[in-house]
Formats: C-alpha cells, structure tokens, sequence
C-alpha cells in the first residue's frame, strides 16, 4: 500500500531520475518525475508534492535556482538537493535556504532515507 506522501524527483539524468524513483518507491511513497526544473514548474501536479528531490546542476533552471523560485512563490515544499559535483559554497548556499538534505551522488541509500524522513516529519508538522 503506498503512502500518502508524493514525492516529486527532478533530474535531467534518466538513469539517475529512474534509480531515485526506483528507491522512493520502494520505501512506499508515491513519485513525480521530471526531466527539468522548469517541466515540475509547469506541471499542475507538482503543487501537490510532499518533497522535491532535485539535481543541482541541471540544464535550463538549476536546483538552486528551483529553491529560490519555490521560496519567491511562497511554496514550501522540502527540497533535497543530489549532486555529482560538490561545491561546498553552493550546499551551505542550499543548506541555509532551508534544504533538508544535499547529497552526493551516488548516495547511500541510509543517508537519503533520513533526509527523506526529517523532510517529511517537516512537512507534517507544518500543517
């Protein structure tokens, strides 16, 4: 039985998009994908996300770029951010906007799950 939570998982990487779904779905939770940014921007069902999961560095809008705009909007979705590329700035730049989690790809699977979970407590508390 899948739990009530959607997430939405943004990644210009079809195999990375595909293994991340993979994984969220496996822990249960309904998923999203989108190729791009500005394609979850553009679609009405990702207003009815629980967690973004998101690439950094992406074609088009990046995923700070994404956090920034969200936070503009006044959405307050909780975003995880993966990257193949750390940049140290850019995760303290992401970390203080309020992301719960910045992970480097490839991730365990035990660090993505407890950013998952604490993006998820979150939002429940929230509402």
């Amino acid at each position: 039985m899948a739990k009530a939570h959607v997430i939405a998982i943004i990644d210009d990487d079809p195999s990375a998009r595909e293994a991340t779904q993979r994984l969220v779905r496996s822990l249960g939770y309904k998923t999203q994908v989108f190729s791009s940014a500005e394609e979850y921007l553009e679609s009405e069902n990702g207003w009815h996300s629980s967690c973004l999961i998101t690439d950094l560095h992406m074609p088009g809008m990046s995923g700070i770029d994404l956090q920034d705009r969200l936070i503009a909007d006044g959405r307050c979705v909780p975003v995880i951010f993966v990257t193949a590329y750390f940049e140290e700035q850019v995760e303290a730049q992401a970390m203080e906007a309020g992301a719960f989690g910045f992970l480097r790809k490839p991730f365990d699977d035990q660090s993505f799950v407890a950013c998952l979970d604490r993006a998820l407590s979150h939002g429940r508390a929230d509402r």
